[in-house]
């Protein structure tokens, strides 16, 4: 890759990274959001249904999220650093919540008993909760802007990281993944579940657009920097045009029975909204609070031109592995839930 110089490299790797998110927001983001839902429903058959939706699909989902955390430490190692320090505790609550989701699709069924299943019904929903949450809360962060110092060290607290602007932001994560999780089930489910889910659709849709709302009028106050030459650059405009009419169709291809062309807008609406974030971002990579001029950038804090080289040879190898997997597994399952003895 010595053909392309560092900062070309440097941009490739922040839309990688990008790219890289957004598939875990996409695929994880129903995975959550069916865990979401999976604490309000009563019905042992629907819960068992919820797991089976995403029962063969969910570990492969999560492989987004590790390898866009190992593309970070490769590309942007001083980010790296700084995020997963500043990070620290919030990032072992996700652990945890990650391992007791996981632990709760093979233990639930393993024991007849109603008070073994609640337990491990609480864990995969709060299991899928609080990962909800903290995505969002980590977005909200970045986007507020972390309390760095001019060597590029982070100076707050785990407390901090709970500031009002960015709970709202996880609280949008957590609404939209849970209608993204919605959505899914309409193509896995059937019969009165299936109607149900129908109806649970648009007040989950209006909530979203609410606090989305309420999160943009935040952002231009909390954080003007973001849109500085943002409203200039043509991307924005069509990224903007691509979430409002991916937004606005969710709830109308549902009500027509079009699932899977729903399923398709919400996918659009977390893409460009996670496209927006990132334009709008560029090329920091995580703002200082302290002071913009300590911002860690694409610039200021990426590896090598050789190991940036190295590593797109590897993605470029890799990342279409992990592409045709994703959609040989989907082709595999796709259908309606019938449930069998060797169900979850």
């Amino acid at each position: 890759m010595e053909f392309l110089d560092v900062n070309a490299l440097r941009v490739i790797w922040y839309l990688l990274i990008g790219v890289l998110i957004i598939g875990y927001a996409v695929l994880d983001g129903f995975d959550l959001g069916v865990g979401v839902l999976h604490l309000f429903t009563r019905d042992e058959h629907e819960k068992r249904i919820h797991l089976n939706a995403i029962g063969p699909v969910w570990d492969g989902n999560e492989v987004w999220l590790i390898t866009g955390g190992a593309a970070l430490f490769a590309a942007f190692p001083f980010v790296y650093a700084t995020v997963f320090s500043g990070f620290y505790i919030a990032f072992m609550l996700l652990l945890t919540a990650l391992i007791c989701r996981a632990v709760s699709f093979e233990f639930r069924g393993k024991v007849d008993s109603q008070q073994w299943r609640t337990v491990w019904d609480w864990a995969f929903g709060l299991g899928s909760l609080v990962p909800a949450l903290l995505y969002g809360v980590a977005i909200g962060n970045v986007m507020h802007g972390l309390p760095i110092d001019k060597a590029g060290t982070f100076t707050g607290t785990f407390l901090g990281l709970l500031n009002p602007f960015s709970l709202l932001i996880g609280l949008v994560s957590l609404a939209l993944f849970t209608l993204h999780g919605a959505v899914y089930l309409t193509l896995k489910t059937q019969g009165p579940q299936l109607e149900k889910l129908v109806r649970q659709i648009p007040p989950l849709w209006m909530i979203v657009v609410v606090l989305y709302f309420l999160a943009s009028v935040a952002t231009a106050y909390t954080s003007p920097f973001l849109f500085d030459g943002l409203f200039a650059n043509p991307l924005f405009w069509v990224l903007l045009v691509l979430m409002l009419g991916s937004v606005a169709a969710v709830p109308v291809l549902v009500k027509k029975g079009k699932y899977f062309l729903g399923f398709l807008s919400s996918s659009g609406a977390i893409v460009s909204m996670v496209g927006l974030f990132a334009l709008s971002l560029f090329p920091r990579l995580v703002p200082s609070s302290t002071d913009l001029s300590y911002s860690l950038t694409i610039f200021n804090s990426s590896s090598t031109q050789r190991t940036l080289g190295i590593m797109l040879i590897i993605a470029l190898i890799g990342v279409p592995i992990v592409l045709t997997y994703t959609i040989l597994i989907y082709r595999v399952f796709k259908g309606k839930v019938t449930l069998t003895k060797e169900s979850y």
